[in-house]
């Protein structure tokens, strides 16, 4: 056993002094910056359908109406009577942007429609709502690619909507408005895989999707589609769906629900949005309600739980 000095006593005294003195002293080294990167700010830019306010007696006071309540924009209908100059200006007048138009015809006279007739009819109303959608500087046109029913088949409906798409392409590109495809409940690409299979297949930047986060509620998880079809969404529809209320009272009964009180699984979704670049594009994407309207108080409500959601 080794046996400590005097000295050696005395030099362990002053290390333990100095030790404790160190230990009185304020620390000041630099404070490390946290190194987990701040989420991206969301900047989603609400609208809602034209239709969904029911207050107002002329166009003009409608869209005031709109934009009072908190939106930044509405999506029109065309080829319709309501697309003429008195909307344009009103628009212009209120300042609010027509974002989207919706191809009105498309349910009355789907694209693949097998008579030769219907077809020309079907191209011709395609046409003109992209050509009404430059007119309001719209981006994008919505359009249901078809029905599928015991009359229209499945496989039939891919190949003539496909080469009805191609057909407006010209008119696409000299417009410079986007064809977004829409999910609907016409028995048609019915998950997000054969969605995404369908524009690679058309495989042109002029058509993407409008996605319509209610509507897949009923059959799928929204935040699944949101990942699969990705640079591909253009826009959004923003509704909810209630399982619930679908299995007690009626499919259709389903969408009877406040945006926040469905299924659709809205943090999930908003994480999805995030993940994919949507939601905090710089730019600001279009996200439109497609709920039951009314008057300012109803719209403002709306606008108000998608803020809530959106947050």
């Amino acid at each position: 056993m080794q046996h400590l000095t005097r000295r050696d006593f005395v030099a362990a005294g002053v290390a333990v002094a100095a030790s404790a003195a160190l230990a009185d002293q304020p620390d000041t080294r630099p404070v490390q910056a946290d190194a987990t990167p701040k989420p991206a700010k969301r900047t989603l830019r609400k609208a809602i359908m034209i239709g969904m306010c029911t207050a107002g007696s002329s166009i003009e006071e409608k869209l005031r109406i709109i934009k009072d309540a908190g939106f930044e924009g509405v999506e029109g209908n065309s080829p319709d009577a309501a697309n003429t100059d008195e909307f344009l200006n009103a628009a212009a007048k209120v300042g609010i942007v027509v974002h989207g138009m919706v191809n009105s015809s498309h349910w009355r006279i789907p694209l693949n429609a097998p008579d030769a007739k219907a077809q020309e009819a079907a191209d011709t109303a395609l046409k003109t709502c992209l050509l009404d959608a430059k007119r309001f500087g719209s981006t994008s046109i919505l359009l249901v690619p078809g029905v599928v029913n015991e009359k229209l088949p499945y496989d039939e409906c891919w190949k003539r909507s496909i080469a009805r798409i191609r057909a407006a392409l010209p008119v696409a590109r000299e417009t410079g408005v986007k064809i977004a495809i829409e999910n609907v409940w016409n028995g048609f690409l019915l998950s997000p895989l054969e969605a995404r299979y369908y524009l690679e297949e058309i495989n042109d930047p002029m058509v993407g999707w409008h996605f319509d986060i209610g509507n897949v509620i009923n059959f799928g998880w929204p935040e699944q589609w949101v990942r699969i079809l990705g640079k591909h969404i253009l826009k959004l529809h923003i509704k909810d769906f209630s399982r619930k209320k679908r299995d007690a009272e009626g499919l259709w009964k389903g969408f009877a629900v406040e945006l926040g009180d469905g299924d659709a699984g809205w943090p999930r979704v908003m994480g999805a949005l995030d993940e994919i670049g949507y939601s905090t594009d710089p730019a600001g994407r279009w996200a439109t309600a497609e709920v039951s309207g009314g008057d300012a108080t109803r719209l403002a409500e709306i606008a108000q739980r998608m803020d809530r959601l959106f947050a």
